[in-house]
């Protein structure tokens, strides 16, 4: 393992040897380097590596050139005193750092995160205070900085920020639970600047104006929002924030200060803000999607935002009237749901955006054959797979129906998205009440090759850890017929992506699963924050939930 040696991301990318910092070479070579980071114990395919650095035209020399930086980067690290290529280790496809827990700025952040947590949950808020500030004082400016012009490190730094803001969220409600009131103003004003449609700062700002005996301008900050809102994404308040100008209004007695010795209940996931983001991109159906989510927000309670993004103010009316009116049926079944439709020149770049700003779990888009046969690259779909800082679950083929006695099937080989997919798969499953269904590759004659039956038994394992429910497995043999035929009378089939996606885009194999399974398929393409659906204590955790071994 790398003895003595420091790994930093949050902020440049640094290691330290020894306590001095080693040089690390010219900026593709760092780009591997972090690169690893980012999936530090995991093994990162050199193909992965090839396209995160050169994307769709890599140079004929790009493998070759992969196997030099690797070779120099365990000469730099061997200077660190340590054996390199001990640290960075040839595996099959690809290679794996090697890097312990206390030696990795981002592992140490999430430790203490956690600890964090447990601690509010525990009463003990002052400690969770003390942890979170040990945590974001990790952080030495915007991660990956000296790397911003790479596209993977500009996708990366952008789901790190997301934690980080997480973590100074957490930290402010703790404070505030500690009657720190009047010391967070400034610092919220700031906030609540620099990140307009953040309504979870707003509503801390409303609450700390309003303890500190500032009633009117707790309520103008709740108009600057609501009007920010509106202009930006056509979006009333969330309801939560709605609730908490009524309470200012009438000047509730629960909101004033009390000094709590302990939190009997974590925060629900309602009360934290969290939702589900269902989108209309280009021609596909929002109703399919709602099949799939209204039982994802009930369990445990999110909110759902139906948002269109139509090409010009002809099309808005309409958009509109059809988005609120399914918003109207979901409120009347007991949902939280808010509705906007607006236009736009640049709907990937703003479907992006609204997941950041709205705190978005999992973004479900509304597929069709055009848009998922043109999803890599620059394409708006490809733009929303590259940006959003959650899991995104792209839905073709036919509408879903109520599942009946139809599995949620996952195609599994172990890959990161496939991942994503399982963890999907398993809340889709739960939520809807149906069996999962673990699809994996079959050994071959003579067994030449291990079949899958203990990657989808360690994939099982992880789901009722997480999930509660178990998980079948399925061994058929390679090609599109057997896949289809396990997949007979499926209610939805779950997929991962493939990694060369930005080159491919779904590519032929999965766009003819989409074509000719008798079952709709949503496509997943994980996040590097919590997975989308994950429980409410992994929220400051930067990798997925179900993590693999």
């Amino acid at each position: 393992m790398a003895a003595g040696l420091e790994f930093s991301l949050l902020g440049p990318l640094e290691v330290r040897g020894d306590g001095r910092p080693l040089q690390l070479g010219a900026a593709k070579q760092r780009a591997v380097l972090a690169l690893l980071l980012l999936s530090a114990n995991e093994v990162v395919p050199a193909d992965r590596l090839v396209d995160e650095l050169w994307g769709e035209r890599p140079p004929a020399t790009a493998s070759h050139s992969v196997q030099v930086y690797i070779s120099q980067l365990r000469k730099v690290l061997a200077q660190g005193g340590n054996a390199g290529a001990e640290v960075i280790v040839s595996r099959a496809p690809g290679y794996l750092l090697r890097v312990l827990p206390e030696q990795f700025d981002l592992r140490r952040f999430e430790r203490l995160a956690e600890e964090a947590r447990a601690a509010h949950e525990a009463g003990d808020a002052a400690s969770a205070g003390d942890l979170l500030r040990k945590a974001l004082a990790l952080w030495r400016g915007p991660a990956l900085a000296d790397l911003r012009y790479e596209q993977f490190a500009q996708t990366a730094a952008a789901r790190l920020e997301e934690i980080r803001l997480a973590a100074v969220e957490r930290r402010i409600e703790v404070d505030l639970l500690l009657g720190r009131h009047a010391d967070l103003v400034a610092e919220l004003e700031q906030l609540t600047t620099e990140l307009p449609l953040r309504e979870r700062l707003h509503g801390q700002l409303m609450l700390a104006l309003y303890r500190s005996g500032r009633q009117a301008e707790a309520l103008d900050a709740y108009r600057r929002v609501r009007r920010t809102l509106s202009e930006e994404l056509g979006l009333d308040p969330s309801l939560a924030l709605q609730q908490l100008e009524r309470a200012i209004l009438r000047q509730d007695p629960e909101l004033q200060h009390e000094p709590r010795e302990a939190q009997t209940e974590p925060p629900t996931a309602a009360a934290a803000g969290r939702s589900i983001l269902l989108l209309e991109l280009g021609d596909g159906a929002l109703e399919s999607l709602l099949v799939l989510a209204e039982p994802l927000a009930r369990l445990p309670p999110r909110e759902l935002i139906l948002m269109a993004l139509v090409e010009d103010a002809d099309q808005l009316p309409r958009a509109a009237a059809q988005l609120h009116e399914r918003r109207a049926d979901l409120l009347q079944r007991g949902l939280t749901a808010r509705a906007a439709a607006f236009t736009s020149t640049t709907p990937g770049a703003d479907a992006a955006r609204a997941v950041s700003e709205q705190e978005v779990d999992v973004l479900l888009v509304a597929g069709s054959d055009a848009l998922l046969s043109d999803a890599g690259g620059s394409s708006e779909l490809g733009v929303v797979l590259d940006r959003a800082a959650c899991h995104v679950g792209v839905l073709l083929g036919r509408s879903p129906t109520a599942p009946g006695n139809g599995p949620v099937v996952v195609p599994f080989g172990g890959a990161e998205d496939d991942w994503a997919a399982v963890e999907l798969g398993a809340w889709l499953a739960r939520g809807h009440g149906a069996p999962l269904q673990l699809v994996g590759a079959a050994g071959e004659q003579g067994g030449s090759r291990r079949d899958a039956s203990r990657l989808l038994a360690s994939a099982s394992l992880a789901v009722q850890r997480v999930a509660g429910i178990p998980a079948e497995p399925c061994l058929v043999e390679s090609g599109m017929r057997p896949l289809l035929d396990a997949a007979e009378g499926a209610f939805v089939i779950v997929a991962g992506l493939s990694q060369r996606w930005r080159r491919e885009g779904i590519g032929p194999m999965r766009l003819a699963l989409a074509q000719q399974a008798a079952a709709p398929t949503l496509f997943v393409r994980g996040s590097l924050r919590p997975g989308g659906l994950a429980p409410q204590q992994t929220l400051t955790r930067y990798t997925w939930s179900l993590a693999a071994g």
